[in-house]
């Protein structure tokens, strides 16, 4: 049955999910600017030490794993298209202040790294909600078409991005660059707040206190590592992360110093890379039609995982044809991979629970992240580079197994949403929730 409302065609004709994805893709090409601009102010500028250049990494990446858990509790208890808007407005503020503090020179290295951190905080919040809302803006059969999208708007500003970032560093310098970025943030929260979708707030019983955060959070982990087709999602999308961040933590280095390539043909290498992304979610869609979901997730999984043997093979005597191939294969594999699997994970949880959800699978697998790039520069600082690279290589093999031997392989098409029991239907049934059985039709 249809919910009322939603548009019967294409998304091309979906005004709202229009509205969406004109935003978000303005934003992407505007973040590729701060992601060289503001490494390229603290080195330069701020003339950072080594030890306040690699914190900027950190506290990026460290609100996802302190806050991405109650991130999902909030996007489930409030409209998610209002932590959208809040979240792109709050991140062009914080983004505008760096050229601010900058022109009036009171920017200090600190106040950089605070800022990082803060907007951090905003995109855990965000991406958790970006993720849960689209199920609810777009019916589930166009789930795997809209998840292409967006994910073709990441890909191309990564090939476009950073040279067009570079040019607009060299015009006009670093720290006013970034405020390209803050004005690619407002028009993003223009569109996002034009759009007419309105959301039904989650219910709530004044009589009844709302539930803590922590069994909630609890419910989230439970329903992710409970479900047998999300549990072999995480464990192939983790140990898939963590096995690769081995390889690409010292892959670059490895280029550099054993292999003697150059800027420019690293450039190309991974310029090929990006050009398989984009590949693989123009055709991502047409391969869920051909080989179906869970077919279609196997095969692309065996793909990227098989690309991390180009790095230890490639001959020192020409290795960019190997290389190239390797990068387009984790470019393609991944990028078709991630959108089918997202867009599963969405259509087959119960609408109340898509924040947790979103949330509990990022906190699993970009947990395995940060893991692996010690993994990767303690192997190689104690070995070597070529055997980190072998290591990460040969573990890359690993990930597709968990979808590839379980009921994972035999799904044909997106499942219906999951006919969720009442509270206390849940209570009378011992809190069991039905699954969707493989064949896309409710068991």
């Amino acid at each position: 049955m249809r919910r009322p409302g939603r548009p019967s065609g294409a998304l091309w004709s979906h005004p709202d999910f229009m509205k969406m994805w004109t935003g978000q893709s303005i934003s992407e090409f505007g973040s590729q600017i701060s992601q060289l601009a503001i490494p390229l102010l603290a080195a330069v500028s701020l003339h950072a030490s080594a030890f306040q250049f690699s914190l900027l990494g950190v506290v990026g990446f460290l609100p996802f794993i302190i806050f991405a858990l109650p991130a999902g509790v909030w996007v489930d208890r409030l409209r998610r298209r209002q932590i959208l808007i809040v979240g792109d407005a709050a991140r062009a503020v914080l983004l505008a202040l760096i050229p601010v503090l900058w022109a009036t020179h009171t920017l200090r290295m600190w106040q950089l790294l605070l800022l990082q951190f803060v907007i951090g905080i905003f995109t855990v919040f965000f991406d958790v909600a970006y993720q849960s809302y689209l199920p609810a803006l777009i019916e589930r059969e166009h789930l795997v078409d809209g998840n292409s999208k967006l994910q073709l708007t990441v890909s191309v500003a990564q090939v476009a991005g950073p040279s067009a970032a570079g040019g607009l560093i060299a015009a006009i310098t670093a720290p006013y660059a970034i405020l390209a970025d803050a004005v690619s943030f407002v028009v993003s929260t223009l569109f996002m707040v034009t759009m007419r979708h309105r959301e039904t707030p989650p219910k709530h019983d004044d009589e009844t206190p709302r539930p803590k955060m922590w069994p909630q959070v609890k419910e989230g982990l439970h329903w992710v590592v409970g479900h047998r087709w999300l549990r072999a999602i995480a464990a192939c999308t983790g140990s898939s992360n963590f096995f690769s961040s081995l390889l690409f933590a010292i892959a670059v280095l490895y280029m550099v110093r054993t292999l003697q390539l150059s800027a420019f043909e690293i450039g190309v290498v991974f310029a090929v890379g990006s050009a398989g992304s984009i590949a693989g979610a123009l055709v991502s869609n047409r391969l869920n039609t051909i080989l179906g979901v869970g077919r279609t997730i196997v095969a692309t999984s065996i793909l990227f995982s098989i690309g991390g043997l180009a790095y230890p093979l490639a001959p020192k005597s020409f290795p960019l044809p190997l290389l190239m191939l390797g990068q387009a294969l984790f470019g393609f594999g991944g990028v078709a991979y991630n959108i089918t699997q997202v867009s599963l994970r969405q259509a087959i949880t119960p609408e109340r629970l898509q924040g947790r959800m979103n949330a509990a699978m990022r906190w699993i697998i970009w947990g395995t992240i940060p893991l692996g790039s010690l993994a990767g520069g303690a192997i190689a600082t104690w070995w070597g580079l070529r055997t980190a690279l072998w290591v990460g290589a040969i573990g890359g093999l690993v990930p597709f197994l968990p979808v590839a031997l379980t009921s994972v392989r035999t799904i044909r098409e997106m499942p219906r949403p999951v006919d969720e029991p009442t509270p206390f239907e849940a209570e009378l049934l011992g809190g069991l929730e039905p699954e969707p059985s493989p064949l896309g039709v409710d068991a």
